[in-house]
C-alpha cells in the first residue's frame, strides 16, 4: 500500500481562489464537498513560470477529449506537470475555460465589492489572476486550464452542453506532480453551468506525500506518448 501522509488540509469556499506549489514526492487532493462543484485549475512548472500547461498537447497525445484517471497535464516543453492517480468522478472538462466578468454580470447582475463586500459576485478569470499575481504574474501569464468536477458534452446538433449533476458530494481526484508544479485554483461556477442563481461551491484541497511514479505507472504505460513524456520529465529532474 502506498504510503500517504496529509501534510496540509484547506477548505476554499466557493467561488475563491486558492494556490500553492506541488512538489514531486507530492499529490494534491481535491474533494467537492456538496456535489456540483467547480475548480478551475491552470499550472506552472514552479522553478520557471514561462513552462505552463499545454491543452493542446495534452489533449493531442493521449487522444482524449476529457481529463480522468491515468491522464496526465503536459507542459509547452513536452514533460508532464500532474499526472491523475486517482479519480471518482470520470470526467473533467479541459475545453471551456472559465467564467469572466461581462458574463457573470449579464447572467446575474452586478454585485461588487463596494456594496455586497465578501458576498460580492466573482469571476473565474479575475479570481484567478489575483491569485496569479500573489507569485508575480500578470495576465499575459493567463493559459489554458481543466475545469475538474465538470462535464461537458457535444450535443447532436454540434452544441457543447454542461451535463448537470456529474460530481457527486464527496468525489475527488488526485493529481501527483511529477516535477514541482505551482497549482492555481478558482471554485467559481463553471461557464456553461445553467443555474439561474450564483454559485458557491466549497471544495477541499489535501497535500499529502506519495511514491513518485515507476515505468509500470498506470498514467506511464498508458499510451507510448505519455511513456515517452515520462522519460522526458525524468532527465528534467535529475
Amino acid at each position: 500500500m502506498e504510503n500517504e501522509n496529509v501534510l496540509l488540509t484547506k477548505t476554499i469556499a466557493g467561488g475563491w481562489n486558492y494556490s500553492r506549489v506541488v512538489k514531486r514526492g507530492q499529490k494534491i487532493r481535491l474533494t467537492d464537498l456538496e456535489g456540483g462543484a467547480n475548480a478551475s485549475v491552470l499550472c506552472y512548472n514552479a522553478k520557471n513560470f514561462s513552462e505552463r500547461f499545454n491543452l493542446g498537447d495534452t489533449l493531442k497525445i493521449q487522444h482524449i477529449c476529457r481529463i480522468t484517471e491515468n491522464c496526465c497535464l503536459y507542459s509547452d516543453m513536452g514533460r508532464i506537470l500532474l499526472s491523475v492517480v486517482k479519480d471518482t468522478v470520470g470526467w473533467h472538462d479541459p475545453l471551456c475555460g472559465c467564467t469572466h466578468a461581462g458574463l457573470i454580470k449579464e447572467r446575474f447582475g452586478e454585485h461588487n465589492y463596494q456594496n455586497f463586500r465578501n458576498d460580492f459576485y466573482r469571476n473565474g478569470y479575475d479570481s484567478l489572476l489575483v491569485e496569479m499575481g500573489k507569485h508575480g504574474m500578470t495576465k499575459r501569464d493567463f493559459t489554458e486550464l481543466v475545469n475538474f468536477f465538470s462535464k461537458v458534452v457535444v450535443t447532436s446538433d454540434g452544441k457543447m452542453t454542461f451535463v448537470e449533476n456529474n460530481s457527486k458530494p464527496g468525489d475527488y481526484v488526485e493529481l501527483r506532480a511529477e516535477m514541482d508544479t505551482l497549482v492555481v485554483i478558482d471554485t467559481g461556477m463553471h461557464p456553461l453551468n445553467p443555474s439561474k442563481e450564483y454559485l458557491r461551491k466549497p471544495v477541499k484541497v489535501e497535500l499529502l506525500t506519495c511514491e513518485t511514479s515507476t515505468a509500470d505507472d498506470p498514467c506511464f504505460t498508458s499510451c507510448p506518448e505519455n511513456s515517452r513524456g515520462f522519460i522526458n520529465t525524468a532527465d528534467y529532474n535529475l
